[in-house]
């Protein structure tokens, strides 16, 4: 490759070191911090503004643009916080980032048809993982010579979309070759049976490719960040976001994203749903797409009008007034909660771990899109955190989160859950509340683990009705997208970039627009053998999913196309205009000679 990059570096200006407690060691030091820690003032609160925080946005009130550039001060890295915001700050990192964890098991159990009791423990295990993940992704553990295991700032993990987008394909395979039983009625309607058997093969087919992402965690970052480029990684995270919205967002905003949003003519999935639903309906009535649009605007209206703790929680702000509304509709069917126990833990249900050779590929893909995701995140993450974003310090903290990354993967499928990846939302977090302090992330992480053994609260979340949950996700889904763009944002487009973005759009929108355009590329082949069946199977998964044939196309692309000076295409550009100008000059003279004859 050239060593011109196209690549707009926008990183903050170096900041100055912390200011911290000098280290002690020994247990009456540590002992005596804790005291001062637990029985003085400015060890519970500090100096920070926590009227600040709570108090609520005025946008037209006199004085609102005063009071809005008064902020609190920059809590670092590794200063010493107070146990109040550590608390404080923790509470807003666990809800900001709660939606986007209990909104794949949720489809998960919604795609399998699974009972209440294990799509309840879905969520509960998702909550539990992610949290002690989270752990381990926030460490900063030395292995040896520069290479280190997490990346010593506030990331913490989640259940990655990239897997839910993927997983849907693999489970519209299984269907479809006979893995999970279906049945066909007179008019067509196919109805999906449960399938538990299909979560247990991802898992299973998840924890080997995971090694993956461990092996890709040894190479250089500069190298990884070359082969995946703003261009590629961008391309990825815009077509998960917008696959999203199309196949779980909106479908679940007009009643569900199950056999319902066919409106078959008979059948349980007659209305959504199902008919046994307290107050089921067809799919896309009005009072379906009214509810989805109240939490909708719910959320809107807190970043209007609520206070910073409220923005970092818009998303369940929109769930909280959706579903009050919901119930006092008669939405909502509490049996779920009535089912959920009290207190559960990992392995309450356990799944037959397996492997299902034709999502061997597409699991690849999504291991290489989660350390493609890293990347991004961990580079935003050190921004808002305001450390170093260049060198070999920050090369480190990329390896060691890829490194987590990978054996996150590995072992969430033996805690039950799908792959984890790097949560975004977070950052915004740390730049609200000017709080990167690592022990409010451990406090986060706390929330996360007590929120999964409670497991009524779990079944409070199965709970909600599909449409207020579409009218969130299908928010919280376009903001992935959003966040796609943002990371082309820092491509400076040249006339190959264009390109290249073309080319790999042409596949991930078309097969966002057609979803079954591949679906019949090898039916003319006839009695293949089961190895090369499986093939075809992984490669139609492959192409039959937006942001991994998008991803592949964009990359492929990316290594194979000679870079260009960005000077020479803005000369070209120079040329063109003044090819206009000249040309536009000519007319005007040629009309004036017109006049003067």
């Amino acid at each position: 490759m050239s060593e011109h990059s196209t690549v707009i570096k926008e990183q903050p200006a170096p900041t100055e070191s912390p200011a911290v407690h000098p280290p002690q060691t020994g247990f009456r030091s540590r002992a005596g911090r804790l005291g001062r820690k637990l029985t003085t003032k400015e060890g519970w609160l500090g100096d920070y503004d926590y009227a600040w925080l709570c108090m609520p946005t005025l946008p037209f009130a006199i004085g609102g643009r005063k009071k809005r550039r008064t902020m609190p001060s920059f809590y670092a890295l590794d200063s010493d916080l107070p146990l109040l915001l550590a608390f404080t700050c923790g509470l807003q990192h666990a809800l900001a980032m709660l939606a986007g964890l209990i909104t794949p098991p949720i489809i998960f159990a919604s795609t399998l048809n699974l009972d209440p009791a294990t799509s309840a423990y879905l969520i509960s295990a998702s909550l539990i993982g992610c949290g002690v993940l989270s752990l381990v992704q926030m460490s900063r553990i030395h292995i040896y010579g520069n290479y280190y295991l997490g990346t010593g700032l506030i990331s913490v993990v989640g259940t990655s979309f990239a897997t839910l987008s993927t997983a849907n394909a693999i489970f519209n395979a299984m269907y479809a070759d006979g893995t999970c039983p279906s049945t066909t009625a007179s008019d067509g309607t196919v109805t999906r049976g449960s399938c538990p058997e299909a979560y247990g093969m991802v898992l299973g087919t998840s924890l080997i490719c995971a090694f993956l992402e461990i092996f890709m965690s040894f190479m250089s970052p500069r190298l990884l960040k070359r082969i995946f480029p703003p261009m590629v990684t961008g391309t990825v995270i815009l077509m998960i976001g917008a696959s999203l919205v199309g196949s779980s967002g909106i479908p679940n905003w007009g009643g569900g994203s199950n056999d319902c949003s066919g409106r078959p003519t008979s059948g349980i999935f007659q209305l959504c749903p199902t008919i046994f639903a307290p107050r089921p309906l067809p799919w896309g009535s009005p009072e379906f797409i009214g509810l989805g649009f109240l939490s909708f605007i719910s959320i809107i209206l807190t970043e209007l009008f609520g206070s910073p703790f409220l923005k970092n929680i818009s998303i369940i702000v929109g769930l909280a007034v959706g579903c009050i509304v919901a119930g006092a509709a008669g939405y909502i069917d509490g049996s779920s909660i009535k089912t959920a126990p009290a207190i559960t833990f990992l392995w309450v249900h356990t799944f037959k771990i397996r492997v299902y050779p034709p999502a061997i590929l597409p699991m690849l893909a999504v291991y290489i899109s989660l350390a493609m995701e890293a990347i991004g995140d961990i580079t935003a993450s050190a921004e808002v955190s305001r450390v170093e974003v260049e060198g070999e310090h920050f090369d480190s903290r990329i390896q060691g989160g890829i490194l987590s990354d990978g054996l996150g993967g590995f072992f969430s499928a033996l805690f039950t859950v799908t792959p984890l990846s790097i949560f975004a939302q977070n950052n915004g977090v740390i730049a609200i509340t000017r709080c990167a302090n690592r022990q409010a992330g451990r406090f986060c992480c706390m929330f996360l683990i007590l929120f999964g053994i409670l497991g009524k609260i779990s079944g409070v979340f199965l709970a909600i009705p599909n449409p207020v949950l579409g009218g969130v996700t299908t928010f919280l889904f376009a903001s992935v997208a959003v966040s796609g763009i943002r990371v082309l944002d820092y491509t400076q487009f040249t006339r190959r970039d264009r390109f290249i973005l073309a080319a790999a759009l042409s596949f991930g929108v078309g097969d966002l627009l057609v979803p079954g355009i591949f679906t019949h590329l090898f039916e003319g082949v006839n009695h293949p053998n089961k190895g090369l069946q499986g093939l075809f199977d992984s490669i139609t998964i492959v192409l039959s999913t937006p942001f991994l044939v998008a991803g592949i196309v964009a990359a492929v692309l990316n290594l194979i196309l000679p870079q260009e000076d960005p000077l020479d295409d803005e000369d070209d550009e120079e040329d063109n205009e003044r090819v206009e100008v000249v040309d536009v000059e000519a007319r005007l003279s040629e009309h004036e000679k017109g006049i003067e004859s």
